[in-house]
């Protein structure tokens, strides 16, 4: 296989960017990801692809539960934040103000959106496992102007040298 071509092409596949949340008895977890989709509308099923070794996969394994936190058009600086691992509390995360969803998950209070789902399937192979997620909870802090998925951040949003993927 040509390498530079896979990984061209597979950089074309275009991502949005969420912050990923999880609470267990390990304690509080979030991460930026960006390998989303939703992959049915009956149950409602979301697919997040999650780095096998990282601390928000285990808190996920062992909590059963996440949310989606969907970031806004404005919000790079919070996408940044849940690049490497963070300090949390009872009240923030990764500096960001958060409360307990229905799931436990952490729901951060700045952004305009987020989906908390119970972990209905887990497929693990290669560097990240697929966690195939059921909406169980879904809230809308802003309403956005015009297509819902114009107002979320998207990965082309911080710039022509930020990648992921390939």
């Amino acid at each position: 296989m040509d390498e530079r071509a896979r990984k061209t092409a597979l950089r074309m596949i275009p991502y949005g960017l969420y912050v990923l949340t999880s609470r267990s008895s390990e304690g509080v977890a979030a991460a930026t990801v960006n390998w989303v989709t939703q992959a049915s509308f009956e149950p409602p099923l979301v697919v997040v692809a999650v780095k096998a070794d990282s601390r928000i996969y285990g808190v996920i394994r062992s909590s059963g539960a996440f949310a989606l936190n969907f970031l806004g058009k404005d919000q790079g600086d919070v996408a940044y934040a849940f690049f490497k691992p963070v300090e949390s509390d009872e009240r923030q995360i990764g500096g960001y103000e958060y409360e307990l969803g229905m799931t436990g998950s952490p729901l951060l209070r700045v952004v305009p959106a987020f989906v908390e789902c119970h972990v209905a399937d887990v497929v693990e192979r290669g560097d990240h496992a697929v966690v195939i997620g059921e909406v169980v909870e879904a809230g809308v802090r802003r309403e956005p102007e015009g297509r819902p998925d114009e107002a979320i951040l998207w990965l082309k949003d911080l710039g022509p040298k930020i990648f992921y993927g390939g």
